[in-house]
Formats: structure tokens, sequence, C-alpha cells
């Protein structure tokens, strides 16, 4: 069973910087497409970066040009560099495939405020 452990998250001031990381249990990131979702309160999951097999990288229109998402395959590690952070941001951060989906980890909470 895969497991899916997300680090990096805290509290950060509008404008500051964050780096989120999500370790797999099991060798997929280099064979799946993965992505980093989100969670606010009161709203529905989504998607914000995800990255292919290939390399190719695609981002949610709130978040294109300040995250990057990248991965390390040698070490089973996907990673989600956030810049420039906006209140909006603030959410519980996910890593998983985007297909298959595996069982959620706990994710990392992100919180952007003064």
């Amino acid at each position: 069973q895969v497991q899916l452990v997300e680090s990096g998250g805290g509290l950060v001031q509008p404008g500051g910087s964050l780096r989120l990381s999500c370790a797999a249990s099991q060798r997929i990131i280099s064979f799946y497409t993965m992505g980093w979702y989100r969670q606010a309160p009161r709203k529905q999951r989504e998607l914000v970066a995800r990255i292919g097999s290939g390399g190719s990288t695609n981002y949610a229109d709130s978040v294109k040009g300040r995250f990057t998402i990248s991965r390390d395959n040698a070490k089973n590690t996907v990673f989600l560099q956030m810049n420039s952070l906006k209140p909006e941001d603030t959410a519980v951060y996910y890593c998983n495939s985007v297909s298959p989906v595996y069982a959620w980890g706990q994710g990392t909470q992100v919180t952007v405020s003064s």
C-alpha cells in the first residue's frame, strides 16, 4: 500500500515563500503524473499543480507564475515551491498521483497571514 507523507507547511506572511515536500513509500513518482492539491475550509479539494512522468507541468491559473512543482525520482519525492504567497493560498496541501489515486496522506497546513 502506497503511503504519501507531506511536510513543509507552516505560517508565513503574505509575500513569503514555502517549499513543500511529499515522500512516497513506493516508487511511483517517476511512473505517474503527480499532483499537488489543496483544500481550504468549506471548499472542495482542488488540483493546483501537476508534473507528468516526462516532466511536463501544469498549474491552476490561481498559482501560475508563483508555484513550481518538481520531483526527485531517486528520492521518490515531489516538491512544491510556493512564492509570493497570498492569504487565499491558505489550505491543507496534499500530494497524490493524478491517476491512479492512492490513499490520501494527512496533508500539511499552509497558513498565509500577517
